[in-house]
């Protein structure tokens, strides 16, 4: 036997796991399945879940609150249909000019245009607005990390998800049942954890301690039926691995794995990559859609886990998201902007996000108020006593510029991008 061939794993021991899984006394199993069939089992999970995400259920649920939202989302599909949004070769020829008849492009490279945080269903309406009169791309992708029970209450969270129908985004919310302080409930989740002042005592991630990987689970089975969320965040190993077998026993959830997991060298990837493998369906699909590395890794850790995702079969499963700006304040230094590095993967690793958490760093440095991580863990009524909204909406809007200037720079190499794709006819 060779050295390499020490390492492979032996079918004794894969029997063994599988005998551990299957055991009827298993309480970690039982627990899944007691909390699954609590909300009615999978086959009635994905049904609910399919007919929430319906746009008619969705904007007959908006209609039934009497809520101000209709009349954006009813102007956001009109301007859909009348075709108000640039198209992908009308963009190419504002950018490149006569140029961009001779060029080709290859969608197979498409690079997924990504912005985060779009905390306020008005903020998705004014960057619509602005990318009408600009002739901007809207994002391909949406991250949203507000607190579920806060824009639950004031419908935020059905407004989005139809806006999403229209502009055929994909997008992922971020369930309140996290390692942040508080829970869903207003009681913490980390017993020793009181927000972002004492979050450096937990150096290996925010943490979920004890039972809150199955109260995350509960949480997004609410959503799901509720309301149709597909995609959440997800930021801890034990929920991660809850999400796989869920998925492997048929309901239909994605999730994104989090920045703040912290997968930062090609040998965590492996370990991510290899247990999604573990447990992917017969079809070869995963739950995991969206792999958010550490904002420390470089262009080689990045095209090792493209090697690892290749030979696994996940390429055009999971997508590799990375951070090409970061909020200005409270999480990097700065200045942070990688979007040089992803120009020179961006012809050879397929299936990657550009995600813009921040502007531009020195446009964001030179606001009266730059973007900060933090107010994240603030309510909607905290900044809105603070006088915080409109200076939250420039700093959204600059996150919006910088995905535009990623666009207009992939577009000037020939490269390709996917922005909302119901909005920017190809």
């Amino acid at each position: 036997m060779t050295d390499r061939q020490k390492l492979r794993i032996d079918e004794t021991r894969l029997r063994e796991i599988n005998d551990f899984l299957l055991r009827e006394d298993n309480p970690l199993i039982k627990d899944l399945f007691d909390l699954i069939e609590k909300h009615g089992g999978v086959d009635e999970i994905n049904k609910k879940a399919r007919e929430a995400r319906n746009i008619d259920n969705l904007l007959a649920m908006l209609d039934e609150k009497k809520s101000p939202y209709i009349k954006d989302l009813q102007w956001l599909q009109e301007q859909r249909d009348n075709g108000a949004f640039i198209t992908v070769p009308d963009y190419r020829q504002k950018i490149l000019g006569d140029k961009a008849q001779s060029m080709k492009f290859d969608d197979s490279f498409a690079v997924t245009l990504e912005i985060s945080a779009c905390q306020y269903f008005p903020w998705l309406i004014e960057e619509a607005k602005q990318s009408i009169e600009k002739g901007e791309l809207m994002p391909g992708r949406f991250i949203r990390v507000r607190k579920m029970v806060e824009q639950t209450a004031d419908n935020d969270v059905i407004a989005f998800a139809a806006g999403m129908q229209i502009t055929g985004s994909s997008y992922v919310e971020t369930l309140d049942t996290k390692g942040t302080y508080p829970g869903p409930d207003g009681a913490p989740v980390n017993v020793h954890l009181g927000g972002p002042a004492t979050i450096t005592g937990y150096f290996g991630g925010v943490g979920m301690p004890n039972e809150f990987p199955l109260k995350w689970a509960d949480e997004f089975l609410n959503y799901y039926t509720k309301y149709g969320v597909k995609q959440v965040l997800n930021i801890n190993p034990g929920s991660v691995l809850v999400g796989y077998m869920m998925h492997k026993l048929g309901i239909d959830l994605e999730f994104k794995i989090s920045v703040y997991m912290g997968n930062d060298n090609p040998y965590a990837c492996l370990w991510t990559l290899l247990t999604a493998k573990l447990f992917s369906r017969d079809d070869g699909t995963s739950p995991l859609i969206g792999f958010n590395l550490s904002n420390s890794v470089d262009n080689k850790t990045i095209e090792r886990a493209a090697y690892i995702r290749g030979n696994f079969g996940f390429e055009d499963v999971v997508r590799i998201e990375h951070h090409i700006t970061e909020t200005y304040k409270s999480i990097v230094r700065q200045p942070y902007d990688r979007l040089d590095e992803l120009l020179e993967l961006a012809d050879h690793v397929k299936n990657i996000s550009a995600k813009h958490e921040g502007g531009v760093p020195e446009i964001d440095a030179a606001r009266d108020y730059p973007s900060d991580i933090l107010d994240y863990f603030r309510t909607k009524e905290d900044l809105t006593e603070a006088g915080l909204m409109p200076k939250k909406l420039i700093n959204y809007l600059d996150k919006h510029h910088a995905l535009n200037r990623t666009a207009e720079e992939l577009t000037k190499r020939g490269l390709t991008f996917l922005a909302a794709p119901k909005l920017h006819k190809a």
